[in-house]
């Protein structure tokens, strides 16, 4: 803790009690893996962990979610539409696709901060997917195109793309959740609930088809409140 070891004479401790109360036992366990490699000492701070919980768990994953499940909500009145997996979420260095074998082998290896990492690159990978496609617009041109009965082709490849990307979203949230069970399990129970999830053993992405039906819940990881300042010490 501020480069120095840990004490009770220094009193330089993170108490796990508080980060409990403020954050959450999910927010905790992830960050231990998170900053802290297996079997490594490693440096930790509150700042450190509150800027983990605000970008990574309350931004990155509870905001994929959120977005997911809204979408479906919106779009498809919460059911997952058949389709088939993206290319352009399978391959690559952070592709969905092998996922289950990389983090069972880094698993047996006893490197499950290794294993966490692995998974959050393919969060991020959602994530930009999203943007990448930008369902709201494809949502619009649907509509638009619904308005406009002369042109059935441009109905059918904005409403084909569309189901297409909440397939891959909906599928992608389901595989990568199912990873982060060990790590965030009261989220990822909820999660897997919203999302029509009986399993919970790794699964490939792509595995299940559509059909599900889901639903929206609250933010999984909620914004901070501010920090009121300590009377006392001032």
């Amino acid at each position: 803790m501020g480069e120095k070891k840990m004490s009770k004479s220094l009193g330089n401790v993170l108490d796990p009690f508080e980060a409990i109360e403020r954050f959450g036992a999910d927010a905790l366990r992830f960050y231990c893996f998170r900053e802290v490699s297996f079997g490594q000492d490693g440096s930790v701070s509150a700042p450190g962990f509150e800027s983990r919980y605000e970008t990574e768990l309350a931004n990155d994953f509870g905001n994929l979610a959120s977005r997911t499940l809204a979408m479906l909500a919106r779009y498809r009145d919460g059911a997952v539409p058949e389709g088939e997996p993206d290319p352009e979420l399978t391959g690559g260095d952070d592709g969905l696709q092998g996922l289950p074998g990389i983090v069972s082998e880094l698993i047996d290896r006893a490197e499950p901060s290794q294993a966490l990492e692995a998974v959050w690159a393919r969060v991020r990978r959602l994530n930009r997917y999203v943007e990448e496609t930008r369902p709201w617009d494809l949502s619009k041109q649907q509509g638009a195109s619904r308005q406009e009965p002369y042109q059935p082709r441009t109905r059918s490849a904005a409403g084909d793309r569309l189901d297409l990307v909440l397939y891959n979203l909906a599928e992608g949230l389901r595989v990568v959740t199912l990873a982060l069970l060990p790590y965030i399990p009261e989220a990822a129970e909820k999660l897997l609930g919203a999302l029509a999830e009986d399993e919970r053993g790794l699964a490939e992405f792509g595995s299940r088809g559509g059909g599900a039906r889901t639903q929206r819940i609250d933010p999984l990881f909620p914004k901070l409140d501010p920090v009121e300042p300590d009377a006392s010490t001032s």
